[in-house]
């Protein structure tokens, strides 16, 4: 089977940023209910998801809109102050840029669906030359609109915007709940990619075809060119 197009998710995929997440949100779950987020809390409840769900599930309750915006643009802040202080760790995961290149050149259809905010969708398109790769407009995030992950609705907007159907695409992930999303969404083909996780987290997971550490091991022969 050869597929047409590929969704990347962000956070953990293209950015190996996973740990700067995990200390933020951390951080927050502890002046929020004064313990912090266990490892399996942040697998189950904090990757993939959004802020408003991760907030929800910190104090137990939906908060309201207010509340909400400002421990979120907090806890992002905070974040965003992470990467710029570790330069040295703030670019693209092993091989990504030269996987980029290999979709530019190609013209093969490809964008981004993360559970990301606007404020730090503009941050990585300033700070990482998105644009250099990507069509912005295309982007999928977190508009508040879209249900979080394991929802399939962040995966099924970005095929639109590739003009192709699901199952013509492939999605690398690394959240347990961002590869359900994607099977949920009907996706042709998961690639997991262990940033944080072990590959044995994956190798147990149905939903996924294939485990990569890095995108020298991508297997450029699954696209129809």
């Amino acid at each position: 089977m050869k597929y047409k197009g590929i969704i990347f998710d962000y956070n953990g995929t293209l950015f190996f940023d996973s740990k700067k997440h995990y200390d933020a949100w951390k951080l927050f779950s502890k002046q929020l209910r004064g313990y912090e987020f266990s490892d399996d809390e942040m697998r189950n409840h904090m990757f993939g998801r959004t802020n408003e769900d991760i907030i929800s599930y910190a104090i137990g309750k939906k908060p309201d809109r207010e509340l909400c915006q400002k421990l979120a643009k907090e806890k992002e802040s905070l974040y965003r102050q992470m990467c710029l202080k570790d330069r040295e760790n703030f670019h693209f995961a092993p091989y990504a840029t030269d996987f980029l290149d290999f979709l530019c050149e190609k013209n093969i259809p490809h964008t981004i669906a993360t559970m990301s905010e606007k404020d730090n969708v503009d941050f990585y398109i300033k700070e990482m030359n998105l644009p250099k790769w990507f069509d912005v407009s295309k982007i999928v995030y977190d508009d508040g609109t879209t249900p979080g992950k394991p929802a399939p609705d962040i995966y099924l907007k970005a095929a639109k915007n590739l003009n192709l159907l699901p199952e013509q695409c492939i999605v690398v992930e690394d959240a347990v709940s961002g590869i359900k999303a994607a099977k949920n969404a009907g996706i042709g083909y998961i690639v997991a990619i262990a940033s944080l996780e072990s590959k044995e987290l994956y190798k147990n997971m149905s939903e996924v075809n294939e485990i990569i550490s890095d995108y020298s091991q991508f297997n450029r022969e699954l696209f129809s060119v």
